[in-house]
């Protein structure tokens, strides 16, 4: 009898120490991982003491259910899962600073034309990422009852280390709102989430907040587009008639660069010249230097949605996989309707971004995709078609558009890791720490090139009279991993401003009878469309748009211009996280009902247009209209 009790004793004290083990070593992962290789910014002691806490209570649930579901075996292959996970998203946080979310999973259709990229920001050192793997294999598998003693683990024990998770998760969340009041309400902010309640617990989060989305659609009605249309009425400004309809009836290209930021324009590189050309070219058209680029998870698609609808694209995932079958008032969709023939080119495959599928729900007549190219071996490097012979087969195609057209071009070389063959090499790269800022300069120098051959064939061209160019970044290609070397190159130090700052892209309003002139305007890509629609002289169908961009050429906006993230830029001021600045100076400053409603006016437009997208609320905009204005005729 004593020598059963005791043996019951030995192995319920093993299977605790081996619980125990393999917990703190997956605990020690996470912070390890947490601390060191995320970026997240520990600003005093109960901050640190917050980061080195909030995985544990993950890891007691993800451990409990492989337990409850299948023993040992179970607890290892959480192990294995959540060792995963966190690799996913150490690789998409070195390139773009952020969290996968559960509509960016959905988007692995992307990764097939993604090989080269994912390669570059794999590493060597990666594989001790894993050994830890093997210790806890070892650790749960090693004790066996010819080696020692009986480790039978029991369901009932996975069950309580689930149940336990509760109570140490809700610890975790007071703890965490001691230094970030409503932590959950912050969903635009998913470093602070991790930081705060930790990687895998972010992804739980993440996966309700999918569901609570997927829910506003089937719950929607035509009332909740009734404050988005009195918001947007009462930020109508009156309009000042600037270039209005001086590109009326006139062709339109739009051409999306690839990764282009303004910080390289105007620039150089040992001693050379980054973007000669367009250096040139922006002199002789409409240049706006403090315009920036506003896109989130979705990158190019995202800025394709901006400029096309005048809504902000979500912060989790990308519009054109998560909402491809809502109703939209596009620009292609209005413009079709008045007599353009519309268009989008890009010489990539066609269900990349899901593409083949948006496009028809904004209303484009015609996509020339990678099938409608002569894409060869011999004219294609990295992503693909070179910009080259991209440009040059895309001019030849709008000769043979019905006319008056609308098409939209986007560039693919410049693209991450940056790379190039030799002979198209114009300039030497870079010497700072960050070999992809280095290749950088050439890609752009290559990318600038490239553009300059087909505007001078443009401008020889049938086309030039009766068409608008439009030239602008789709969105960064230089991420914050890269701040570093980016302060080195332009020799600062790189702050929240700074970086703030590195955000802006050219956009340029080029063609005949359009003026030179270079414009301080603040503004973004949510305010392409209703500059394009003024230029071309075109009254909206309906006097009040569903878009939450203003004209840029208005000589009465207000400048404003707010990222996804809620931070905002006017003409004062920039807010950031919280924090004041001066526009001019990048000075913090004591301005707090400036920047109070600077934050304000960000936060309540990405509500508004997030009910748009979530509810699919357009699909009520003439029913609402109608309302509206008999409501207007009774009073």
């Amino acid at each position: 009898m004593i020598t059963k009790i005791k043996n019951a004793f030995i192995n319920n004290k093993t299977k605790l120490g081996t619980y125990a083990a393999v917990i703190a070593l997956f605990w020690l992962k996470m912070y390890v991982i947490q601390r060191f290789v995320f970026n997240l910014p520990v600003e005093n002691t109960n901050e640190a003491f917050i980061l080195a806490f909030n995985p544990l209570s993950s890891i007691l649930l993800i451990f409990g259910i492989g337990l409850l579901i299948a023993g040992r075996k179970g607890m290892l292959i959480s192990y294995i899962l959540g060792s995963a996970l966190l690799y996913i998203n150490v690789l998409f946080y070195r390139e773009y600073n952020d969290f996968i979310t559960l509509p960016m999973i959905e988007q692995v259709a992307n990764l097939a034309g993604m090989g080269g990229s994912i390669q570059e920001i794999l590493s060597f050192g990666d594989i001790f990422l894993f050994v830890d793997v093997l210790i806890a294999a070892f650790l749960l598998f090693y004790l066996r009852k010819d080696r020692f003693v009986s480790f039978m683990p029991k369901r009932w024990e996975g069950f309580a280390l689930a149940v336990v998770a509760i109570p140490v998760f809700m610890i975790n969340l007071v703890w965490a709102e001691t230094e970030r009041t409503d932590l959950l309400e912050r969903t635009f902010d998913r470093n602070m989430l991790v930081q705060y309640i930790g990687l895998l617990n972010y992804h739980v989060y993440d996966i309700t907040l999918q569901g609570r989305t997927e829910m506003k659609r089937t719950f929607a009605d035509s009332n909740e587009l009734v404050p988005v249309i009195n918001y947007l009425n009462e930020q109508n400004v009156e309009d000042s008639d600037k270039l209005e309809g001086v590109a009326e009836g006139k062709n339109v290209i739009l051409i999306s660069l690839e990764s282009t930021q303004t910080f390289a324009i105007d620039n150089t590189v040992n001693g050379q010249e980054i973007t000669p050309y367009f250096n040139q070219l922006k002199e002789e058209g409409i240049y706006f230097n403090n315009f920036y680029h506003q896109v989130k998870q979705g990158r190019t698609s995202d800025s394709e949605f901006l400029l096309d609808n005048s809504l902000y694209p979500l912060n989790r995932g990308a519009v054109f996989f998560t909402h491809s079958g809502n109703e939209y008032e596009a620009t292609p969709e209005i413009l079709s309707e008045n007599g353009y023939a519309t268009s989008t080119m890009h010489a990539n495959d066609k269900t990349f971004w899901n593409r083949n599928v948006m496009y028809d729900s904004l209303g484009y007549d015609k996509y020339y995709s990678k099938e409608d190219y002569n894409v060869t071996e011999e004219k294609s490097h990295g992503w693909g078609y070179l910009d080259e012979y991209f440009f040059q087969d895309s001019l030849d195609k709008m000769k043979d558009m019905d006319k008056p057209f609308y098409t939209k071009m986007i560039t693919l070389t410049n693209h991450y890791p940056f790379t190039l063959p030799e002979e198209l090499k114009y300039i030497e790269a870079g010497d700072t720490s960050s070999k992809t800022l280095n290749n950088y300069f050439q890609t752009m120098r290559y990318q600038d090139e490239a553009l300059k051959q087909f505007v001078e064939e443009f401008k020889q061209s049938e086309l030039y009279d009766n068409t608008v160019l439009m030239i602008y970044g789709d969105h960064f290609g230089i991420s914050e991993n890269h701040q570093k070397a980016m302060g080195q190159y332009l020799d600062k130090d790189i702050g929240p401003f700074e970086q703030f700052q590195l955000q802006r892209v050219p956009f340029l309003i080029y063609g005949k009878d359009i003026p030179a002139m270079n414009k301080e305007t603040v503004g973004g890509q949510i305010d392409m469309r209703p500059t394009i629609m003024n230029l071309l002289g075109m009254e909206e169908e309906e006097d009040n748009p569903i878009q939450f961009g203003t004209d840029l050429l208005n000589e009465n906006r207000k400048d404003f211009v707010a990222d996804r993230d809620g931070n905002f830029a006017n003409e004062e001021y920039v807010g950031i996280e919280g924090v004041c600045y001066d526009r001019e100076t990048g000075e913090k400053v004591t301005a707090e009902q400036a920047c109070e409603d600077g934050f304000d006016r960000a936060q309540e437009e990405l509500s508004m247009s997030d009910s748009v997208i979530y509810g699919d609320l357009l699909r009520y905009l003439d029913e609402s209209r109608l309302v509206e204005e008999n409501g207007q005729s009774s009073e």
